[in-house]
């Protein structure tokens, strides 16, 4: 019998692209070339990770194969592309220096405190016990700490901090868990405390409010039972009624969370997510005033499991800034901003180079997609040529960069409403841009000529698509799906720059990316005295029953009456209406924050059964007046108001899906706009829609209300340059 030949040896080079570089992707690829018995090396470069691995074939074949089918739980492997080279001889196998390549390489987003490294923490016994800043290659600092790509420590903020013997044998040992782990520390080598932890501890005790500096900038603390803590902290930070987040160890302390709640609150992404408040909850009533539901969190990083150890009670945890101002994160400018509201300032050395807010998730999709989501990249189902940058809205302001087919939505920013959120929308882009590589050859916008993002896209020298509101929010629904359309879009939401000069915000549009026709919209009617409107509802619910022929019970009308002919914009937003109804039942006649009036009217409808109330649908026009008058009819029969709240719900939702119907178009409907983070609006109308026989896509990775025109934009330029 003949022997079998040993098989050829054979070198090849493989490129693995997508987010592959901080989170173990190297240490993992050392691990399955020894188990492989291979030869070679790795490093990371500008665009990934780039490997040169020799061998016979089959095994070549097989580490290949498990590049992709093994990779670590944090990565997310876009390609892996192989050639053959020449053979060198190598037999042993070793992680490089990074060198090489351009900067398309994708940094991953901030990560949760793993549950190795809280072992540590709290072990009396391990060298990092109580240690603020332990992290691993499976968890820590990533986005916010990264100066440029690769993601090595000499490109982060712990540049700064040379490693001490210890911690330099973990690094560079392939059998440790922080073999390559960049943010690497410990109390000899790493970052300290601007003051010792108890301090900070005593003083919320005590009833201060503690300025903390996390992953991607400053928080606000206080003790959350307190009511007094949190009205002090309310009115420094001007934030009169607004809900505020609490962050626990034990979330069953606090609220009752459903499975899939629970599954994102220990996520690695760690957001906040609303829940309902629990029986017995000690956490204090002022923190969410007129809502059942609480924004809840988990602690994500060492420092935050300290705190919440040692205080044994729940905080309060906002972000560091005033009201809808971006987020402090400097320690110069953290001083500056928060001076007047913190007492103690709870700091450390460590650097933040990219603010991140914390992101916030209702039942499933973001409202903000932010800390531990960004910059995951999204789908562009229409491939760019040249990149280019997306301004977004004014209203949680964000923006967007798109490249070839990716498209990188950025953090929450606030509202783009001073100089502060223009100075941080600038400043984030920059930085942005640099991370990625992009220099734009165009420029995405709102419509709106006094948005200071459309003022500063037409300041850029750049080709300028302007994108209608509503068109850009279809869009971001329909590409978050990775579809084009055409589709029928229901977008609802209350304020938006119609082409024809009116706000827009009750619409049913025909869409596809390139382009958007309007086929049906909620009446207009003008606000009486502009913003003062949104800001008192009870203006709107005022005029709706002067025009129904009503008694108007509001004294003051007569003088605000005259302002219709002096400042009343024309407005179909359907936020709009949502606000009438809801100061008609005394739910809410002035509002403290944007959206309250729809968000407290939600509450009272809650899950209570009840009949649409009727609303014609004539000649593409929603009569949205005929709602509000059956709310008056049944208010005046004397009917309970959470039976008629949850009418007006099912009302409007009837009459949308309505409309549809009645467009004859296509047979996929997509939702989105903010009116539609309401979970029984939303859930009525898709319901409707699907029993009409309509496919309904809705938002589950982009927040459906402002935080994701950005992406709609860049969607919508993409298609619209793909055809010019």
């Amino acid at each position: 019998m003949g022997q079998t030949l040993p098989e050829a040896v054979e070198r090849r080079r493989i490129r693995v692209r997508g987010v592959v570089q901080g989170v173990g992707f190297r240490p993992f690829v050392h691990r399955v070339a020894i188990r492989q018995g291979l030869g070679g090396r790795v490093w990371n470069d500008g665009d990934g990770v780039v490997v040169e691995v020799e061998g016979p074939g089959a095994a070549l074949d097989a580490f290949t194969r498990a590049l992709e089918d093994e990779a670590p739980p944090l990565a997310q492997v876009a390609s892996v592309a192989a050639e053959r080279i020449a053979i060198v001889g190598e037999h042993a196998f070793a992680v490089v220096t990074s060198h090489g390549g351009g900067r398309s390489a994708i940094v991953p987003p901030d990560v949760a405190t793993c549950g190795d490294c809280l072992r540590e923490l709290f072990d009396p016994a391990d060298r990092r016990y109580r240690y603020p800043f332990v992290n691993c290659t499976n968890c820590g600092p990533r986005l916010t700490i990264v100066t440029r790509v690769p993601y090595d420590r000499p490109n982060t903020t712990m540049a700064g901090f040379p490693l001490c013997p210890e911690c330099r044998h973990e690094y560079e040992n392939p059998a440790d868990r922080r073999f390559h782990a960049e943010p690497i520390a410990c109390p000899v080598c790493g970052p300290r405390l601007s003051i010792p932890l108890e301090e900070a501890v005593t003083a919320l005790r005590d009833g201060a409010i503690v300025a903390v500096k996390g992953l991607g900038g400053y928080h606000l603390a206080c003790d959350a039972t307190s009511e007094t803590a949190v009205a002090r902290l309310r009115e420094r930070k001007g934030r009169e009624e607004k809900p505020l987040a609490v962050m626990a160890a034990d979330p069953f302390a606090l609220a009752a969370p459903m499975p899939a709640e629970l599954d994102l609150l220990r996520s690695p992404a760690r957001p906040i997510v609303l829940v309902r408040r629990g029986e017995g909850s000690p956490v204090a009533s002022s923190v969410a005033p007129g809502t059942p539901w609480l924004g809840l969190m988990l602690p994500y990083t060492p420092l935050h499991h300290l705190l919440c150890a040692d205080l044994r009670r729940p905080l309060v945890l906002t972000s560091g800034n005033l009201t809808d101002e971006p987020i402090a994160f400097d320690d110069d400018e953290a001083r500056r901003r928060l001076g007047d509201v913190a007492d103690v300032f709870l700091s450390h050395d460590r650097p933040i180079h990219r603010r991140c807010e914390d992101s916030v998730v209702r039942a499933g999709f973001p409202l903000r997609r932010s800390r531990g989501y960004a910059p995951s990249s999204l789908p562009l189902p229409v491939r760019l040529e040249r990149p280019l940058v997306a301004a977004g809205a004014e209203l949680k302001s964000t923006f967007c960069v798109a490249r070839g087919a990716e498209a990188f939505l950025s953090s929450h920013l606030g509202d783009l409403t001073g100089e502060d959120a223009h100075a941080a929308f600038r400043n984030d882009l920059a930085l942005w841009l640099d991370m990625l590589g992009v220099e734009p050859a165009a420029v995405a916008c709102d419509l709106h000529p006094d948005y200071l993002s459309t003022r500063w896209a037409w300041e850029q020298g750049l080709p300028v698509v302007g994108v209608q509101h509503h068109h850009a929010h279809a869009a971001a629904c329909l590409a978050e799906h990775g579809e084009t359309g055409p589709a029928l879009a229901v977008v609802l939401d209350g304020t938006g720059y119609g082409p024809d000069g009116t706000i827009w915000g009750g619409e049913v549009l025909r869409a596809d990316l390139a382009d958007f026709e309007r086929v049906a919209h909620l009446e207009s009617v003008p606000l009486p005295g502009g913003e003062a409107a949104v800001r008192e509802p009870w203006r709107i619910a005022a005029l709706h029953l002067e025009r129904l022929g009503r008694p108007v019970p509001w004294e003051r009308w007569e003088l605000v009456r005259q302002s219709l002919s002096v400042n009343a914009p024309l407005s179909s937003g359907a936020g709009r209406l949502f606000d009438a109804c809801s100061a008609l039942l005394g739910v809410r006649e002035r509002v403290s924050y944007e959206g309250q009036a729809a968000i407290e009217l939600e509450h009272v409808a809650g899950h209570v059964a009840a009949p649409a109330y009727p609303c014609k649908v004539a000649g593409g026009v929603i009569r949205g007046s005929e709602l509000i008058a059956a709310a008056h009819d049944d208010l005046d029969a004397g009917r309970d108001r959470a039976e008629i709240a949850a009418a007006f719900h099912e009302g409007v939702a009837a009459a949308f899906a309505a409309a549809c119907i009645e467009a004859d178009g296509p047979e996929t409907v997509v939702l989105s706009g903010g009116c539609l983070q309401n979970l029984r609006l939303l859930g009525s109308l898709r319901a409707r829609l699907e029993q009409a026989g309509f496919r309904v896509l809705a938002h589950a990775t982009v927040p459906p209300n402002d935080g994701g025109v950005s992406y709609g934009q860049a969607a919508v330029a993409a298609a619209r340059l793909a055809c010019a």
